[in-house]
């Protein structure tokens, strides 16, 4: 089925100049690049999008990374995309992250793991809403 996520370059990633390389393994993975763009959230913007980990102890540490450099925020879409970014991305852990993913070739840490992707269907849909309007994504 052909479906639409988020995924969201992160700080640690920005800063090392490692984008194009993390977009080379999306598309490898088959999944196209329909909608991008780099930005530097805010604290509110920062904080709004990861509402529902608020009253997690590493929220605050969360916000702090995620303002602390620019991000790229992108539509990808193909088939099943939801679940196949989850693969390329691996574990959130990338001491245990699958070879060949791009949190074990690219992550830091647990915290400074490269890439987020959206976990569902309607979290796909929210994600995206997000930081996209129709007119930003190009199919």
């Amino acid at each position: 089925m052909q479906e639409r996520t988020l995924s969201i370059i992160k700080p640690d990633a920005t800063t090392r100049n490692i984008t194009g390389k993390i977009n080379a393994m999306i598309e490898d993975a088959g999944l196209k690049i329909i909608g991008q763009k780099r930005l530097r959230l805010s604290k509110e913007q920062a904080e709004e999008f990861y509402i529902e980990h608020k009253d997690k102890v590493f929220y605050a540490d969360l916000v702090d990374f995620m303002i602390s450099a620019p991000v790229v925020v992108q539509v990808l879409e193909g088939e099943d995309a939801i679940s196949r970014y989850r693969k390329v991305m691996g574990a959130t852990n990338p001491a245990v992250a699958e070879e060949g993913t791009i949190r074990k070739t690219f992550a830091l840490s647990i915290d400074k793991n490269s890439v987020h992707g959206s976990d569902s269907v309607e979290s796909a849909a929210r994600e995206v809403s997000f930081f996209f309007s129709n007119v930003e994504i190009f199919a």
